[in-house]
């Protein structure tokens, strides 16, 4: 899969989560900057990423992240190994 393809569906995942249909993100962008991705919200977009790219992150993978394109690179990674 393609990186943009990831980056599409995690947005996709963040819309539904955040319940924004209208959310723009930037891979720059992180829960400073978007309206509703709290620590509670972080779990259930961790979650759903995980459910939808069949994966499974370590703790310290994702408290690495520091914005969504590291996180985004996290699932690239995974789903190329």
């Amino acid at each position: 899969m393609e990186r943009n393809e990831i980056f599409e569906k995690v947005c996709e995942i963040f819309k539904s989560v955040l319940g924004n249909s209208h959310l723009s993100l930037m891979e720059m962008h992180t829960a400073d900057d978007v309206e509703g991705w709290d620590s509670l919200t972080h779990i259930m977009l961790v979650v759903s990423i995980e459910k939808e790219f069949r994966i499974k992150f370590q703790s310290n993978e994702i408290t690495a992240w520091k914005n969504i394109g590291e996180m985004i690179d996290s699932i690239y990674l995974k789903l190329s190994q």
